[in-house]
């Protein structure tokens, strides 16, 4: 019995050829094997899709309802790899996460890894992180190699075609899967990638063109960061060569401070009050990131109360505007009194 190859697609008879493509397009996504998906399914879609997507195949079946044997290709010989033929060029934004292992039709799709990252703590005091401040990061990592600048050749020397990919700069290789054998494109590690090598490599590199070594960096750290934020700073990670550097990021440790602790933006601290003062009013010098300032405590003020410094505390990132600064009052009461200030709380609590 011949097969249905429309009804396979979930297509009709009158189907336009993108219509033919996007049912294939979605069922692939559906039932390839890599994705886990069901491989028989995805063997009739291919199947049909071979033969409907040719005008030459498709007018055959439609005439006669069948195709020449062989014409099926891959769908119509199993998991041999006899008649492996999808078309992976059409699809290349289905079978992107494949292209290891299919080549993208033969086509090798230069995608250089970058350099990788590094995350690394950087201590701050607690006025740094207020205020902002300049810090040296040291740093050993991979580095461009400085004796040639990262290409790999002794300064002089000369290039020659890579013997490995005959100057391409990319190798076919084969594989085994479970369609078979299939042929795949790679990247030649010989010459990565470049088509080219020189007559003699780098002394210092070895013709890797990447060195380990120590390096200072000169960091600014933005006013107003705050402990566990984390800055990145594009391509100071590890070298690569011929691609991008990875990139670093630092995450900041700030001290504690014995004056003050931080809420977002504002800055607190504590007052402790004898009780005449916190009665009666007083000035009182008090302790601030931008040096000590003279406090009015108002008459009356409770056990508990804060007292706000306007445009005290920390400096807003990426702002012009300041958080303020807390001021929390703990009202002292004394545990032994002299015999005066007993008489005179008396007479307090007789006049209340």
């Amino acid at each position: 019995m011949s097969k249905d190859y429309y009804k396979a697609l979930g297509i009709d008879k009158n189907a336009t050829a993108e219509e033919v493509k996007a049912a294939f397009r979605r069922l692939a996504l559906e039932h390839h094997p890599d994705r886990g998906g069901n491989a028989e399914k995805f063997k009739e879609a291919n199947e049909a899709y071979q033969v409907l997507s040719d005008p030459s195949k498709r007018a055959q079946y439609d005439r006669f309802g069948s195709v020449p044997d062989g014409a099926q290709g891959f769908g119509g010989q199993g998991f041999n790899g006899q008649g492996f033929n999808v078309n992976f060029e059409d699809f290349g934004d289905i079978f992107g996460g494949f292209g290891d292992i299919f080549g993208m039709g033969g086509k090798a799709r230069s995608r250089r890894r970058a350099g990788a990252d590094i995350h690394a703590d950087l201590r701050l005091d607690f006025n740094e992180a207020v205020f902002g401040a300049e810090k040296t990061v040291e740093l050993y990592k991979r580095a461009v190699c400085r004796h040639c600048n990262g290409s790999g050749g002794e300064p002089g020397a000369k290039e020659k075609s890579c013997p490995d990919c005959r100057g391409s700069g990319r190798v076919t290789r084969t594989q085994r899967t479970v369609f078979g054998q299939i042929n795949s494109v790679a990247e030649c590690e010989n010459c990565a990638g470049r088509g080219k090598i020189f007559d003699k490599k780098c002394a210092v590199c070895g013709g890797g063109g990447i060195v380990k070594e120590t390096k200072s960096l000169n960091v600014k750290i933005p006013a107003g960061i705050d402990d566990g934020a984390t800055l990145r700073l594009r391509n100071e990670g590890e070298a690569a060569q011929n691609a991008p550097a990875g990139d670093l990021y630092l995450t900041m440790r700030v001290k504690d401070s014995p004056d003050f602790s931080r809420e977002d933006y504002n800055i607190v601290s504590g007052l402790n009050l004898s009780f005449a003062d916190a009665a009666l009013g007083s000035v009182k010098p008090v302790k601030t990131v931008d040096g000590t300032v003279d406090l009015k405590i108002p008459a009356g003020t409770q056990g508990g109360s804060v007292i706000k410094l306007k445009n005290r505390g920390v400096p807003r990132l990426h702002g012009e505007s300041r958080g303020d600064h807390l001021v929390r009052v703990t009202v002292e009461v004394p545990k032994k009194l002299s015999k005066k200030q007993k008489q005179l709380l008396e007479e307090l609590r007789d006049v209340d």
